[in-house]
């Protein structure tokens, strides 16, 4: 009989970003984004808490090697974002506007791409105690 259970693991990094549509005038995405805008970029302390589900296996009784998911979070999320300006320095949003929507997405797929295809994976990220985006494939 299968146990299905669902493992979380949390991080937390620091980085810069600027929300900006190149297509529009400044005054557009001025009025749109407003501080989000700001040409000088502004910071975020971001927490971000990932969730795998699946079938607990029955010998080693893990779903996954927190050890494991981890250095996967760290190696993909934490060395990739942490003290950048995702505008500049992460190549994922040279032509991505690092929302926080696009971010989750962006974190979500670089973790899926190292996990199990078996396992179903959420990613939450935080932007503030109380903004957050989900996104769950």
């Amino acid at each position: 009989m299968g146990r299905r259970v669902a493992v979380y693991r949390s991080a937390h990094f620091n980085a810069a970003h600027r929300l900006n549509v190149p297509q529009w005038s400044e005054e557009e995405n001025q009025k749109f984004f407003g501080l989000c805008n700001n040409r000088n970029y502004h910071g975020h302390n971001y927490d971000i808490v990932v969730r795998v589900e699946g079938e607990v296996d029955e010998v080693t009784g893990y779903l996954i090697d927190m050890k494991v998911l981890k250095d996967i979070m760290e190696n993909e999320i934490i060395e990739a974002f942490d003290h950048k300006n995702l505008n500049l320095d992460v190549d994922d949003f040279k032509e991505l506007n690092p929302t926080a929507e696009n971010i989750v997405w962006v974190c979500w797929k670089k973790i899926k791409q190292k996990l199990d295809p078996k396992l179903d994976l959420s990613v939450r990220l935080y932007e503030t105690p109380r903004n957050f985006v989900e996104f769950n494939g």
